[in-house]
């Protein structure tokens, strides 16, 4: 026998009934009947003298909360020397106000040998402040195997700062099965991975996870959380819903909403909204959010209104930031200014960013620019870059690279373009290269073409076999060439149809100069008549050299006016040549002058 409360105790006595491993029905009368008839059994063996009797009768009545009727016993158990009762009646004086009485008992339960009385006396020390009386009952309740000790120890150790100590008792209690324990134990690994990720080391394996799941098992809703948002960013979509279902059931607001968010991304909106809705209505700014963006999804605008409020209303900066969005979409833009002030000055980077964007278009470029700067210092991506196009505009150099050198370093594509752009014309070929690469990593189809026309500019030339033909080997500025024309860039099609004739694949040439002419770009069309011309389909190629030269270039109308001189057609054939010699450049403009006289002298014979 020992404490009251401490169930795996009082079931070792044999005088409670343990549950079955099976669940089975419970027989609420039988059991009432048996309870009463051990108390009777008990309190007939304590009329006779015998102490366990009397402690276990007083524990019985203490448990269920008849304090009067329990006190008599314990207090004799007590003074027949057992532990148990001392600690029992020490709980009873406790609930009845008398703490330091109650501390008395404890001191002489916990003297004797009894945990729990170590683990309370401990408990009883801290609650008044005195930390060094409560390690010590602590740590001896702790040490003796008592699972709520260790957990208590582990706790008085973190506010301390003990961080070895903390992870020690704190992973005592969790192998015993202590669920709040497991939780935080697996916070504080958690934490450490993160913090080692951070430092650019290697995390060690997730040990978290295994404590979330048994604090789980145990029924510790934050820690189902927990464990469906690990599953979640593991790609294990379906447990991880059965835990964040789990966590909602049991109350926690966070876990609807990710569930929310989980079935929508399946497709299931109908469902995910419910969910939404539930955490929402009791308080979840995030849910509201997410409910708002819905409703605004399908034109409900007045409904997501109405929940972006209440998100704003539940202390989520968000919802006024979203207010903001849905103003500007429907083109009020006075109300979304003042719902970006009121995000921006709650501390919201993006509202920031985009109420500076409203300003400057409204063209307050001198109001725009500290929230461009308030944004960006925050962590704001877009806000940095855009602060790069504001200082380029003003002719800033220098503060523009600063900006977009940081955006670029955060992953802003189009930030690492200008910044490799900039590095270009200052002639830092290196630093150029390397945000180059960034971008056309990052899917910038001009970063690609950029990139090659640098690693293009330095390559060697083409060995050469025995027999003096050149020997064609891929080259990584073809590869990015390739890339960006393959995304639509129509120079970088023009460069890869000029690579693909220059090795003698006229078919691959033909097919990038034709994309390049019917996305409009006039050395396509030009290069794709040269093409046509040579292999003998002249009367295509006038077709292609009259769209580039419509579009202004200089050499394909002068090859109309060659074509048309050749076919007799005189006047087509000078007017095109006056074309060429408005267009240029120098050389084509002479070739077309003299060109153009010869015809005038033959219309005029």
């Amino acid at each position: 026998m020992d404490v009251m409360g401490d169930k795996a105790t009082l079931y070792g006595t044999g005088r409670f009934v343990q549950a079955s491993v099976r669940e089975e029905p419970r027989d609420e009368t039988g059991e009432a009947a048996d309870e009463a008839a051990e108390e009777l059994r008990q309190r007939l063996a304590a009329e006779t003298g015998d102490v366990e009797a009397m402690s276990v009768l007083g524990a019985m009545l203490l448990r269920r909360g008849d304090l009067d009727g329990a006190e008599p016993h314990l207090r004799a158990a007590t003074a027949a020397g057992d532990r148990a009762a001392a600690n029992n009646l020490g709980v009873l004086l406790h609930q009845r106000g008398y703490a330091d009485d109650a501390a008395g008992w404890w001191r002489i339960a916990a003297v004797a040998g009894s945990a729990a009385a170590a683990h309370a006396l401990g408990r009883h020390h801290r609650e008044r402040g005195d930390e060094p009386a409560a390690e010590y009952w602590l740590r001896q309740s702790a040490e003796q195997g008592h699972t709520l000790g260790a957990y208590a120890l582990a706790d008085l150790l973190e506010h301390r700062g003990d961080a070895d100590g903390t992870e020690r008792w704190m992973r005592a209690a969790a192998e015993r099965g202590h669920r709040e324990a497991a939780y935080r134990l697996a916070r504080a690994l958690d934490r450490r991975a993160a913090r080692q990720t951070d430092a650019g080391g290697v995390p060690p394996a997730d040990e978290a996870e295994q404590w979330y799941r048994q604090a789980a098992a145990r029924g510790h809703r934050r820690a189902a959380l927990h464990l469906g948002a690990i599953l979640e960013r593991r790609g294990e979509l379906r447990e991880a819903g059965r835990w964040y279902l789990t966590s909602a059931k049991d109350g926690e607001l966070r876990a609807a909403c990710a569930l929310g968010f989980l079935l929508r991304d399946a497709g299931d909106s109908e469902n995910a909204a419910v969910w939404w809705l539930r955490a929402a209505q009791d308080g979840d700014g995030n849910a509201a959010n997410a409910l708002g963006a819905l409703h605004a999804e399908r034109g409900e605008t007045q409904t997501a209104e109405r929940w972006y409020r209440a998100a704003m209303d539940a202390g989520d900066v968000n919802g006024a930031y979203n207010l903001g969005l849905l103003c500007a979409e429907q083109g009020r833009t006075q109300q979304a200014e003042q719902w970006y002030r009121r995000a921006a000055y709650a501390g919201h980077r993006e509202a920031a960013n985009a109420l500076a964007i409203l300003l400057l278009r409204a063209g307050d470029e001198t109001g725009a620019e500290p929230w461009f700067s308030k944004a960006a210092e925050a962590g704001s991506v877009d806000a940095a870059f855009n602060l790069g196009i504001l200082h380029a505009g003003r002719g800033e150099e220098e503060a523009a690279l600063r900006w977009y050198e940081r955006a670029a370093a955060a992953g802003h594509t189009e930030a690492a373009l200008q910044a490799g752009m900039a590095r270009l014309r200052d002639g830092d070929e290196g630093e150029a290269e390397r945000f180059l690469r960034c971008a056309a990593g990052g899917g910038s189809a001009e970063a690609a073409y950029r990139l090659a026309t640098v690693l293009d500019a330095r390559r060697p030339p083409e060995p050469a076999h025995e027999l003096g033909e050149p020997v064609h080997r891929r080259s990584e500025c073809e590869e990015w060439y390739e890339r960006a024309a393959s995304q639509g860039h129509r120079r970088a099609q023009v460069r890869v149809g000029m690579l693909a004739a220059a090795r003698g694949d006229v078919v691959d040439a033909a097919r990038w100069y034709r994309e390049a002419a019917e996305a409009g770009s006039r050395n396509g069309a030009f290069n794709l008549g040269l093409l046509l011309a040579r292999e003998g389909s002249e009367p295509e190629a006038v077709v292609w050299w009259t769209r580039a030269a419509d579009a202004g270039h200089g050499r394909a109308a002068l090859r109309l006016a060659l074509v048309y001189a050749r076919r007799g057609e005189l006047a087509e054939g000078q007017r095109w040549a006056d074309r060429a010699v408005a267009l240029g450049p120098e050389a084509v403009a002479e070739r077309a002058k003299r060109l153009r006289d010869a015809l005038r002298q033959e219309l005029s014979a």
